[in-house]
């Protein structure tokens, strides 16, 4: 269902506060500007069908891990803006996709643990926004191993067997419990990511 003119209203105000708050941010060892992701993922909820408070969370859903401590007012303040602007729905929605704010983040692989058995009871909303998530970064993990290769793995502080486990888990979970369509387009990345992975 398109949105009204009051809901794209919102969905561009949303998109200037993120491209504000992320306007220094780039992909992992990239020059790409880190709102591009933001817009993708976005973009695939959108065409999910996903509603205004789902398309505007995906903008924001990396806003309070990734850029609370830089916020005038720190997280609690940043939380209050998104509620205040966006509406409590919206801000539900990010805190749900956020898995630790930096600075205070737990162990990688206990963090990643957390967010999968987070998931199991999460919301359909949370569940749209954070599928659309992996799938825009498995689908740029696949691009990139076919560019760069195995040296890819260094970018992430799970490395390369860290990386394939929580992405194969986060492929299980979502064709388990949806949604749907997108989970199976996550996990034929994830099956492209093995398979390359596996080849060199």
């Amino acid at each position: 269902m398109p949105m009204t003119p009051q809901e794209l209203d919102d969905f561009r105000h949303a998109l200037a506060f993120a491209a504000r708050l992320h306007a220094t941010q780039v992909r992992k060892e990239t020059d790409i500007p880190y709102i591009s992701h933001l817009i993708a993922v976005a973009g695939i909820v959108m065409e999910q069908g996903g509603s205004r408070d789902e398309a505007i969370a995906a903008l924001l859903h990396d806003s309070i891990e990734d850029q609370a401590d830089r916020y005038e007012g720190g997280a609690a303040r940043l939380r209050r803006d998104i509620r205040e602007h966006f509406g409590a729905a919206v801000l539900e929605i990010v805190e749900a996709c956020t898995d630790g704010v930096a600075g205070c983040k737990p162990e990688w692989r206990q963090r990643k643990q957390d967010y999968l058995d987070h998931l199991q009871g999460a919301s359909p909303s949370v569940r749209l926004v954070s599928c659309a998530d992996k799938l825009h970064n498995a689908r740029a993990i696949v691009g990139d191993l076919r560019v760069v290769g195995d040296s890819l793995w260094n970018r992430f502080k799970g490395g390369r067997e860290g990386s394939l486990w929580y992405y194969r888990a986060l492929a299980d979970e979502f064709v388990r419990g949806g949604p749907p369509h997108l989970a199976d387009e996550l996990n034929r990345a994830v099956c492209e990511m093995e398979r390359l992975a596996a080849s060199r």
